[in-house]
């Protein structure tokens, strides 16, 4: 399968993609991935890791924005009352949230002995979107086991995109959707900085995608009501107070409605940021601490970038992920086949 770009869309963004145009270009950050395929069962878990160390004891600042709340993600409201993340992501099925989670406590824990005991508890982060239209999510296929072989097959480098993962059974826009990542280099004060973005696409009513070239796209289903949800996680090495990320999260629905999205009532439409620089620490050597911050008079930039990856992710989830046939009997069929059937002219 071929990404948006390959397929000729053409991105009239100013800011140029980092070298793998992935979440992974911001140094440090690793994604992962476990499938999980049988009769009835496509499904899986995706893996998010902001850095290489022990995530709970240096903890990565980071923000929520809920766009709309109609989702069952766990760690949500710490993140938004303390301003950092404590674990690795998880992004899973709705039904899969709690063995996840499970995986990230055990994890923390074997790394960690004190947490709950002579420490605090341990705020495991999940985020979960409904696969069953195309898999039987009544079967709770998803194991802490597998929560684990994502997290331990997390890489740097070239992500792995579409129907895989967290992604396997989602759809988007009537098509299949899943997986996708996209990444934009910044260069303010004369630093290069980086934002990349990684989504879990299962959003959008068919009929209702919209290109950058302004095509919209015939997924030959009948119009229904939006009910998906989406996942944005989003990463950079800029340094941003918790109040900042929020504000970059928040862009991330602004990239979401250049597809032709308007949130819908049943739709889970949720975005989280974390920046690299300059994490917390658990034991703070003393009580008062200094943080660099980039000044709001510069953070445009990196509101451009959130708009420009989230767009170019979910296209990419789009078309990286082929045509598959629903538990309903209906086909969801490949962005990719219909570009090619449809050239633009």
């Amino acid at each position: 399968m071929k990404t948006a770009r390959e397929l000729g869309l053409i991105f009239e963004g100013v800011m140029a993609p980092g070298p793998e145009n992935a979440i992974t270009d911001v140094p440090g950050v690793a994604v992962g991935h476990r499938s999980l395929s049988a009769e009835g069962i496509h499904t899986g878990v995706t893996a998010i890791v902001p850095h290489p160390g022990d995530i709970f004891r240096r903890k990565p600042r980071a923000a929520v924005e809920v766009i709309n709340g109609f989702g069952k993600s766990a760690g949500l409201i710490q993140v938004a009352e303390l301003g950092t993340i404590e674990t690795p992501i998880l992004l899973t099925n709705t039904f899969g949230v709690a063995a996840c989670t499970e995986a990230l406590i055990r994890r923390a824990i074997a790394a960690n002995p004190a947490i709950g005991r002579k420490t605090s508890t341990v705020n495991g982060l999940v985020f979960e979107c409904n696969d069953g239209s195309i898999s039987d999510i009544q079967a709770m296929a998803v194991t802490p086991a597998d929560a684990c072989a994502a997290l331990d097959d997390a890489r740097t480098g070239e992500v792995e995109q579409g129907a895989v993962g967290a992604g396997s059974g989602m759809t988007a826009f009537g098509f299949k959707a899943g997986i996708g990542t996209a990444s934009r280099r910044l260069r303010i004060a004369k630093r290069d900085f980086t934002l990349g973005t990684l989504v879990l696409a299962n959003f959008g009513a068919a009929g209702d995608l919209i290109l950058p070239d302004g095509r919209r796209p015939d997924p030959r289903r009948p119009a229904s009501p939006e009910r998906g949800s989406v996942i944005v996680v989003m990463a950079t090495d800029l340094p941003l107070g918790d109040r900042q990320l929020q504000r970059v999260a928040k862009r991330g629905g602004a990239g979401l409605a250049r597809l032709g999205a308007f949130w819908g009532n049943g739709s889970g439409d949720i975005c989280l940021c974390f920046t690299t620089a300059d994490p917390v620490d658990h034991e703070p050597a003393s009580p008062i601490t200094a943080q660099d911050r980039l000044s709001d008079a510069f953070i445009d930039t990196a509101f451009r970038a959130a708009a420009e990856t989230t767009q170019e992710a979910v296209l990419n989830a789009l078309c990286m992920a082929p045509a598959t046939p629903g538990r309903n009997g209906r086909l969801y069929p490949a962005l990719a086949d219909w570009l090619q059937e449809n050239p633009l002219q």
